[in-house]
């Protein structure tokens, strides 16, 4: 009887934690360049369960494995390509592809998704919590005035669309660069993924980059209120067993336990 214990305990304790990732999820369904996550459970500590007599003990038979407990084993993330929205921002950017913006942080360079930039106070092109993005030439990118164009591969040249073709100043190339195994990537907050591994620059024939662009979530709504509700009802069943498990201890030692 005691195995229930264990094992509706750690049910409610997994369907929690899965109640958080989806929940984060849905938060972040407007966050542009946003992969989901998605919670992987696992058993702990399996054991093989024998069959033996009431009087003899030898020779016992084995029946089965089994867990008494289940738990998170990991979160996995979706690098699934989201769909682009058009917004005409001058300063907002998606990758055609796969690949990563590279960015210049305070913990050293971060690689993010999410495209919709904007120029600080000295005119550095940045990312919301302020991280500048890193050029092909090696230093961070500055856009002195909104007079400028972006081509397919990333080239930022001061002027119109004409000034560009004819030779016109380069402000710098937006480095994207990938992953060879994105089992490497480590998610971090504001969108941004850490790795020990050394980036390489990304095909220019499969990846593009999108000016005026940015890459929606590919957090799927109704996915995740559908995968919420069977959460929520997996958790309230494991609550309601508890409860009865507890009666009946209750009983055992009440009343039982006077006879």
């Amino acid at each position: 009887m005691y195995q229930g214990f264990y094992n509706l305990a750690s049910g409610m304790l997994t369907q929690s934690r899965n109640l958080n990732v989806i929940s984060n999820n849905m938060v972040n369904v407007q966050t542009s360049g946003y992969k989901r996550d998605k919670m992987v459970t696992s058993t702990f500590q399996e054991e093989m369960l024998y069959r033996t007599g009431t009087k003899q003990k030898g020779n016992p038979v084995p029946l089965a494995v089994t867990s008494k407990i289940k738990t998170a084993s990991e979160t996995h993330v979706d690098y699934e390509q989201g769909s682009y929205e058009r917004t005409d921002g001058l300063y907002d950017f998606a990758i055609g592809g796969s690949g990563f913006f590279c960015m210049e942080t305070g913990a050293g360079e971060r690689y993010t998704r999410n495209g919709s930039f904007a120029v600080d106070e000295e005119g550095y092109l940045v990312s919301g919590d302020n991280a500048r993005v890193l050029s092909v030439e090696g230093g961070p990118i500055r856009i002195p005035n909104e007079n400028f164009t972006v081509d397919s591969r990333g080239r930022i040249t001061a002027g119109t669309e004409e000034d560009s073709e004819n030779g016109g100043e380069l402000l710098g190339t937006i480095r994207v660069v990938d992953f060879a195994d994105y089992d490497q990537l480590h998610k971090e907050d504001n969108g941004m993924f850490s790795s020990a591994a050394a980036p390489v620059p990304a095909e220019a024939d499969e990846t593009k980059v999108l000016w005026k662009s940015v890459e929606k979530s590919n957090v799927d709504m109704v996915e995740e209120m559908t995968a919420m509700m069977a959460s929520q009802r997996a958790l309230q069943s494991a609550a309601q067993m508890l409860k009865m498990y507890d009666q009946v201890m209750g009983k055992s030692v009440s009343d039982i336990g006077r006879v």
